[in-house]
């Protein structure tokens, strides 16, 4: 028995996220039926990370135990063979037994992407959030400084997180103007539950001048969710890279 690392990229907007549950269609249960197919038995997967219904993934990684003897890249071809449009096997390597897609990874990238014009675009639809003006991008990046940096990140995150440590070390996180509208991205050595999608909330309301710097510091040192702004909506999060020490062949 082998065990395999693999990297995929999926559109969320089909599914209720990466973690299969009894009420709907995830990327997960997908992903199994794809290998059951290829490999003849159904394994066991276990990703990087869990993201919620309608978020996508540029990059996401995660393994599973095989004794069937395929080439990593015979694997991939196969995969893609089985997998739907919106589901694609991009990597696969051979890892140590004891390796782990999540408890491994020295963080993950995330982006946010907006859509920014007064006359909405349906082919953006489901994948950015749209705003009809765009933000002042230097007051937003004042506001990313902030988060920058090891805080207590309990105010940026829902009371549905399953852990109890909420400290988190930002490493970098900045935004950047595009053709159709701007990109937030953040990394960090962990995320809470709906924190990135808090942030982006939050965000929003800063650059709109409703929350301030002492607001953002105040909810640092209390962990109190109501001083930040609304959960951004799904659709335009991506989990954009997973980073590992590790150089994968």
């Amino acid at each position: 028995m082998g065990r395999k690392l693999l990297e995929i990229s999926y559109l969320g907007t089909n599914y209720c996220g990466w973690q299969v549950q009894p009420n709907g269609t995830t990327v997960q249960e997908i992903l199994q039926n794809a290998l059951e197919d290829v490999l003849k038995h159904r394994p066991d997967v276990t990703g990087c990370s869990r993201t919620d219904s309608g978020v996508h993934a540029k990059s996401f990684y995660c393994h599973f135990d095989t004794n069937v003897n395929i080439p990593n890249k015979g694997l991939v071809l196969g995969l893609n063979t089985k997998l739907p449009n919106d589901i694609a096997a991009l990597n696969c390597y051979d890892v140590d037994d004891d390796f782990h897609a999540r408890y491994d990874s020295d963080g993950k990238t995330y982006r946010y992407s907006f859509y920014c014009n007064e006359i909405k675009n349906p082919f953006f639809e489901g994948r950015t959030l749209w705003l009809k003006n765009t933000v002042d991008l230097s007051k937003a990046n004042e506001y990313c400084n902030l988060l920058k940096g090891e805080h207590n990140f309990e105010a940026f995150s829902s009371i549905n997180r399953t852990v109890e440590n909420t400290v988190r070390t930002v490493y970098d996180c900045y935004t950047i103007k595009t053709k159709s509208g701007f990109d937030f991205y953040v990394t960090a050595n962990g995320f809470l539950y709906n924190m990135v999608r808090i942030m982006v909330g939050t965000l929003l309301d800063f650059c709109n001048d409703k929350i301030s710097v002492d607001t953002i510091n105040n909810a640092f040192s209390s962990g109190e969710r109501s001083l930040l702004g609304a959960t951004a909506p799904p659709q335009g999060l991506y989990l954009e890279k997973v980073h590992y020490s590790k150089n994968f062949k």
